[in-house]
């Protein structure tokens, strides 16, 4: 068993890991109770219209309307050219797709949340890093071993600057939208 795995550091990373989705847990549940009623609305309407039942109910309503307009049934058709039940569909068509569209801009809205909340733990990993590499170096020098010498230790070893990274990776973007080899 190595450090890793002894007892003490099992239940201290089952303690982190814990804390951290309880933290996760109340932070969504607090973005929820601050969710407007429209949002609210707009979210379980989606939800519903993503889900096997509403496929269920348009089918026994759609078929139930084909059926009866087409005189299977016995009863006197209301709308024998199907004109009526094209326009409920698209008219449901289009409440539904904005509607789906609001739910899905709120969550953009969170996945970037996310996203800057991930690169700012990802830059502050990579300055911890950093840090420790230029100390594991400095160690290696004063107890003189030559085999900790990296060809890219150099490189490594230099503080990432993020706005150097991002256009960096605007540059190389551009250059592929033009058509550019980078």
């Amino acid at each position: 068993m190595n450090n890793s795995e002894a007892p003490g550091n099992m239940e201290q990373m089952a303690h982190i890991v814990d804390r951290n989705i309880t933290a996760l847990l109340k932070r969504h549940e607090q973005e929820e109770q601050r969710k407007s009623l429209e949002n609210k609305v707009a979210d379980s309407i989606a939800r519903f219209t993503g889900s096997m039942p509403f496929v269920y109910i348009h089918l026994v309503l759609f078929g139930l309307w084909i059926i009866w307009n087409l005189g299977w049934i016995g009863l006197r058709p209301f709308d024998p050219s199907f004109v009526t039940l094209a326009m409920f569909a698209s008219v449901e068509a289009i409440f539904l797709s904005t509607i789906v569209l609001i739910s899905q801009n709120r969550m953009n809205a969170q996945a970037d949340k996310r996203a800057d909340l991930d690169l700012q733990v990802s830059l502050l990993t990579e300055h911890e890093v950093t840090q420790l590499l230029n100390l594991v170096k400095e160690m290696a020098k004063k107890m003189d071993i030559r085999e900790a010498y990296h060809p890219e230790l150099e490189e490594l070893s230099k503080d990432v600057q993020p706005e150097k990274v991002l256009d960096t990776m605007e540059k190389h973007k551009s250059e592929i939208e033009r058509g550019g080899i980078v």
